[in-house]
């Protein structure tokens, strides 16, 4: 399990996170959203122990990620968006460097490589940044690490590559594994990611389950406006419009417009979900 507690960091005289309090559960696949600057890549750094926190603490199981303790090393995987063309071929790759983690597959990247229809005898420094991501995303998968934290996985995907990257994502992330994905591209995931991260500037505004979501928010898809909503927005055919869910009914979470909706009622929604 992670916990953040009172999380702060700066650059400089510049904050970026201040006070963040969350907890991340065990077997759950997270999306972390928020506008550019809010400081997801830095929490992904921090989670991943490559800053020290200006402020507060997260534990990892108990241990500090920036002490970097081999045990809990092993078990931690950061995908950045920027990934290294490396000059040998994937498969060479992941031969000298899985060794580095002590669950690490090899049969497991190369059955992910297939099916992200990549070629493992082709040299990283030849591929194409698509290529290059799905190979970072295949060795990511194949270390079979507790958690897994990974900055726009599917930046420089295309459309097929995309579905083939759910498709892997839920087929080979162990049950017990947490993963945190942070994403602008958010219909690219909309069906894996649960629960839902929503960062502002020094704030968390939103971190629950798409169940959660669905009891306090109603997500309508008709094409006459709805009296009191929060959120509405044009979509061919119809209008999406977010409401409080007062009827308790039951409506599909659209994160686009639940995102938007965030934005919009800061507090109301922190108040609604705290």
């Amino acid at each position: 399990m992670i916990s953040i507690k009172n999380l702060g960091f700066s650059y400089g005289e510049g904050i970026v996170l201040k006070d963040i309090t969350m907890t991340l559960e065990e077997g759950r696949i997270y999306g972390l959203l928020g506008e550019n600057g809010v400081g997801k890549t830095t929490l992904l750094t921090l989670l991943s122990g490559l800053k020290d926190p200006k402020a507060g603490s997260i534990e990892i199981d108990g241990h500090t990620p920036y002490k970097r303790e081999p045990s809990l090393l092993s078990e931690i995987y950061y995908l950045c968006d920027e990934v290294a063309e490396v000059n040998m071929k994937a498969i060479d790759y992941a031969v000298n460097y899985g060794r580095f983690w002590e669950k690490f597959n090899l049969d497991k990247f190369v059955e992910i490589m297939g099916v992200l229809e990549n070629d493992i005898n082709q040299k990283m420094n030849r591929m194409s940044f698509g290529q290059l991501k799905k190979t970072y995303i295949s060795f990511a998968l194949a270390c079979n690490t507790r958690y897994i934290f990974m900055d726009e996985p599917t930046n420089g995907l295309d459309i097929p590559s995309k579905a083939q990257f759910r498709k892997a994502v839920m087929k080979y992330t162990r049950e017990d594994s947490t993963l945190l994905i942070s994403t602008h591209q958010v219909r690219d995931l909309e069906n894996i990611i649960d629960p839902i991260i929503i960062l502002d500037k020094q704030d968390v505004l939103l971190n629950a389950s798409i169940e959660e979501i669905s009891k306090k928010l109603h997500f309508d898809y008709s094409s006459e406006k709805r009296e009191g909503a929060l959120y509405s927005e044009m979509i061919p055919g119809a209008n999406v419009q977010v409401s409080l869910n007062t009827e308790e009914e039951e409506s599909k979470v659209n994160i686009e417009a639940l995102f938007n909706t965030v934005h919009m009622h800061k507090e109301l929604i922190k108040g609604l979900f705290s």
